[in-house]
């Protein structure tokens, strides 16, 4: 198994899953029981995609971090605090990693596309500041929603607004990238 690959349909269910095992258990349960098993289907999810794969993609292992940490400490103190939290760090890590990129010449969105993508260095440097401003939006707009909004419309957003927010986000930056794309 070890040179096999994940379809588009299994690597989105992998991904996906975990999310919407949590919005469905918040749903049902509560948020502090959704919140295990948003820890369990993340496992889950990792440890399928590294048996497929033999591999897991840096940006999720660090998600997943974030979540056992965040996830124990929401579950250990019974508050969801540490959860909405995780949230706004994490797309301020991702901002902050970015941009500390670019002060050290460091291309990261290059090493993540650079398979797919043939650009200059200066059209690298423009998709990352993109997407460094894109994950400090998303950090504030989480805290929006965290502090003015009901939990259920969190959760929501956290779910799949998020998710929206991205893939619109990308798919913004299509026009921009289209010119380079490999064959």
């Amino acid at each position: 198994m070890n040179d096999l690959k994940l379809g588009q349909t299994q690597k989105m269910l992998l991904d996906l899953g975990p999310l919407l095992a949590f919005f469905l258990a918040n749903w049902k349960f509560g948020l502090i029981t959704a919140t295990g098993v948003l820890m369990a289907a993340t496992f889950v999810s990792l440890a399928i995609t590294y048996w497929i794969t033999r591999t897991v993609s840096k940006f999720t292992l660090i998600s997943a971090c974030f979540i056992a940490v965040f996830g124990a400490a929401t579950l250990y103190f019974q508050d969801t605090w540490y959860l909405k939290a995780k949230v706004t760090l994490i797309e301020f890590l991702f901002a902050g990693f970015l941009f500390a990129g670019l002060y050290f010449n460091k291309l990261f969105v290059k090493d993540i596309m650079g398979h797919a993508l043939d650009m200059p260095d200066d059209a690298w440097k423009t998709l990352t500041i993109r997407w460094g401003l894109f994950f400090v939006a998303m950090a504030i707009l989480n805290l929006i929603i965290w502090k003015f909004f009901s939990e259920s419309m969190w959760v929501s957003f956290k779910a799949f607004g998020l998710l929206g927010c991205t893939m619109i986000f990308a798919l913004a930056n299509t026009p921009f990238m289209a010119k380079y794309m490999k064959d």
